[in-house]
């Protein structure tokens, strides 16, 4: 009989993760940001204190991933308002600096949606407070907002480590599983979602192996997600993008999990590009393909044709680390998202609990009744 699996309150006392990639300094408000591009070869914080910072941070990806973009953006509101009182502005005019600034933000990428619901969240308690008349000024303005930017990244943490232990329901019996991309601490509070459950198991004094695709053209399964199994002390395999299929074939994981940074009412998820590949593989092998995810990346309202893809750089394509890899004017297409159906995907794994088929109809009654 299977010992059952510990409450949250317990698993706090003894998740201690090592990796930190945003720390907030309150005596100076300013947020460091552990600079993703240099993983896993330098450990170097960039100190981001205006909203311009905040907005670079986010666009060049020093920070990645749905949930830990989000955090950034909450802390980015914060120090938006502490610039409005290093301005002298009143508090009506502190809130049109905030709108200003938080679509500002909002626009540095347009395909994870918790940027876009940090930043409404963090307008929507700032104009609540003054229309309620909880704060009589800029300053406690800005002071409410900065500890409503700790909250997010607190509530974040919980979150993690609720999907790590509804996830390792999943993946208790499985001795290994791939994943994509980078969806770990490094992508969001210190546990993150798809790697949360090997990360518990981890805590549990449990181990489950990871298979880890390379993840071009950014190489974020080579760089992050490898640098951070190897920190918290995972057993793990790096895999060429081009050998998931076979590693697959040859029955070598039992499970697929991965993030996301947009999930549509209707189960399509939206992922890192190569996550289609990974779930299609996995349905003509009978693998079971996960994808974990917190309420804040669910999308309740648009439909998949409204999604906008983000494209980036052609020379991500041509280079690896700056060094040209191809012709210097080869044409790219350069796609850095991809798009899964809900007929791929096996379960949706939440903070609330796992959502099973039929997607249009259980994921609505779950985040309703969260």
């Amino acid at each position: 009989m299977r010992e059952p699996l510990p409450s949250i309150d317990k698993l706090k006392e003894i998740a201690r993760p090592k990796v930190r990639p945003l720390i907030w300094c309150s005596e100076n408000k300013i947020l460091k940001v552990l600079d993703q591009r240099k993983l896993p070869f330098e450990e170097e914080y960039y100190n981001a204190a205006t909203v311009e910072d905040i907005y670079k941070c986010i666009r060049e990806m020093y920070v990645r991933g749905a949930p830990a973009i989000g955090i950034c953006a909450s802390y980015g509101m914060a120090i938006a308002a502490y610039d409005a009182l290093k301005r002298g502005l009143d508090i009506e005019k502190t809130l049109e600096h905030l709108r200003r600034c938080g679509q500002y933000i909002a626009s540095a990428r347009p395909t994870a949606v918790n940027l876009e619901w940090a930043v409404k969240h963090m307008l929507n308690v700032a104009e609540t407070l003054v229309s309620e008349g909880k704060v009589r000024n800029t300053r406690e303005l800005a002071e409410s907002l900065e500890r409503e930017a700790i909250n997010v990244q607190e509530e974040e943490f919980e979150i993690e480590l609720k999907i790590g232990l509804n996830g390792l329901e999943k993946l208790r019996e499985c001795s290994s599983v791939m994943t994509q991309c980078n969806a770990g601490g490094l992508a969001g509070a210190g546990i993150g979602t798809a790697l949360a459950p090997m990360k518990v198991a981890k805590y549990l004094g449990m181990d489950i192996k990871v298979y880890v695709p390379e993840t071009r053209p950014w190489l974020q399964g080579a760089r992050l997600t490898v640098y951070e199994l190897h920190v918290e002390g995972i057993p793990y395999v790096l895999i060429a993008d081009t050998a998931v299929g076979y590693v697959m074939y040859r029955g070598m994981v039992e499970a697929v999990i991965v993030g996301a940074d947009r999930i549509l009412r209707d189960g399509h998820v939206i992922n890192k590009i190569g996550t289609f590949k990974e779930a299609v593989i996995a349905h003509e092998l009978g693998i079971p393909f996960y994808v974990a995810a917190p309420k804040t990346t669910f999308d309740m309202e648009r439909k998949i044709e409204e999604v906008k893809i983000e494209e980036r750089d052609p020379d991500e394509v041509r280079k690896i680390r700056g060094v040209l890899i191809t012709l210097p004017d080869a044409p790219v297409y350069n796609p850095v998202f991809d798009i899964t159906p809900p007929k791929y995907v096996t379960a949706i794994i939440t903070e609330y609990g796992n959502i099973h088929p039929p997607y249009i109809k259980n994921i609505p009654r779950t985040l309703q009744q969260a």
